[in-house]
């Protein structure tokens, strides 16, 4: 029997299938259990290690005593006019992250968060200016699909099958977690547990080009970049990200990502700030930017929220971005805004963080001395 104690206890929920068989090959335990295991876990959403009927009675006593099923706890759930569901899930050190899942006619898609906020700071997000805690464990990740499915398995008219398709797009930047990240999605992907398609799995990035070369050699998942600018100089300011690594750099990558595959494309996601990044120059050089690269552009009216000075940029002026795009040859669509009448929209996620870098504390105030300064 292996020794343990409460604290030493392995989450099981975090172990993709590599991972899971070195667990029991370490416990003494033939590999191919991990398969029966990730199955309860992932695909029956089983926590209860006696439910486990194909385990021995002596096998699940020993993982009773060496291991858990920890999830994290559902605070609140939210419903939208439009059918989008939010999820506020409790960590276990107290902070709180945001899960979303957006329902349409032929799919599902959930929106996973990778950090406890994040670290980047994006200048028209609010996420971003709610700071920074940690990252999330695999554990933690994956929890965001298990709860979802099987939250969304008791509601009327949807079935267990749900979520078809997963974006990484929550509550922080992917790939500064890349190491939590990657197993995560070998989860999603694994026929024993949620047995995602290549295709229907979507890990978002700013811009980290170092994981992005160590994302592509790990797995074929799809990509989409947050460029939300056409230019360095412009970039500089909402993206802080591009001072590192800057349009040229991130471009030469964006070529190569799917250089073996003429079939697959980035998503570029595009948010649209009035008179930000949305005249027909910015158009244009965003043409010129992603010669020879390709992409299908995602243009995402921006949403709003409190104490921020930008702008949506009106319809009109989104349609005739689109239209320049289009007429340059590239695969443009304008994003429906989804959820944003309960926060659940593009940009929108916040959690309750405890913010070690004290950014939500200087923007509030800076927001208040914005607020004095137009009173006085």
């Amino acid at each position: 029997m292996i020794a343990s104690s409460p604290a030493q206890k392995v989450n099981l929920l975090g172990l993709d299938k590599k991972a899971m068989q070195d667990f029991f090959i370490h416990a003494g335990e033939k590999p191919y259990r991990a398969d029966q295991v990730l199955k309860w876990i992932h695909f029956n959403g089983s926590d209860n290690f006696d439910a486990m009927t194909n385990l021995s009675k002596t096998l699940r006593q020993k993982l009773s005593e060496t291991a858990e099923i920890s999830l994290p706890q559902v605070i609140y759930e939210k419903a939208a006019e439009d059918g989008t569901y939010k999820w506020l899930l409790r960590l276990n050190d107290g902070n709180c992250i945001e899960t979303v899942y957006i329902p349409e006619k032929t799919r599902g898609t959930l929106c996973i968060s990778s950090q406890v906020g994040c670290i980047l700071n994006c200048d028209f997000c609010s996420t971003g200016k709610q700071g920074f805690n940690r990252n999330l464990t695999t554990a933690e990740i994956i929890s965001q699909l298990w709860i979802a499915v099987r939250k969304l398995s008791k509601l009327n008219g949807i079935h267990d099958h749900a979520v078809t398709n997963v974006v990484m797009m929550g509550m922080g930047e992917p790939l500064l977690n890349i190491d939590n990240v990657i197993p995560a999605l070998y989860l999603m992907l694994d026929d024993f547990a949620y047995g995602l398609s290549k295709r229907r799995v979507t890990v978002s990035t700013a811009g980290v080009i170092p994981a992005m070369t160590q994302l592509r050699a790990a797995t074929d998942v799809a990509l989409a970049v947050s460029l939300h600018a056409p230019n360095d100089e412009l970039r500089n300011k909402i993206v802080p990200l591009n001072k590192k690594y800057p349009l040229k750099e991130l471009m030469a990558v964006c070529r190569e990502y799917f250089r073996d595959d003429p079939r697959r494309s980035i998503t570029m996601e595009y948010v649209m700030l009035a008179g930000v990044n949305d005249k027909p120059e910015h158009a244009r050089q965003l043409i010129k930017i992603l010669s020879g690269v390709r992409v299908k552009i995602n243009l995402i009216p921006f949403n709003p929220f409190p104490h921020t000075d930008y702008k949506r940029s009106d319809a009109s002026t989104i349609q005739h971005f689109r239209d320049t795009l289009m007429q340059a040859g590239f695969n443009t669509t304008i994003r429906r805004t989804r959820g944003d009448d309960i926060d659940a929209a593009c940009g929108q996620l916040v959690g309750e963080v405890h913010d070690r870098t004290k950014r939500q504390q200087r923007y509030l105030e800076q927001a208040r001395k914005k607020v004095i300064g137009d009173a006085s």
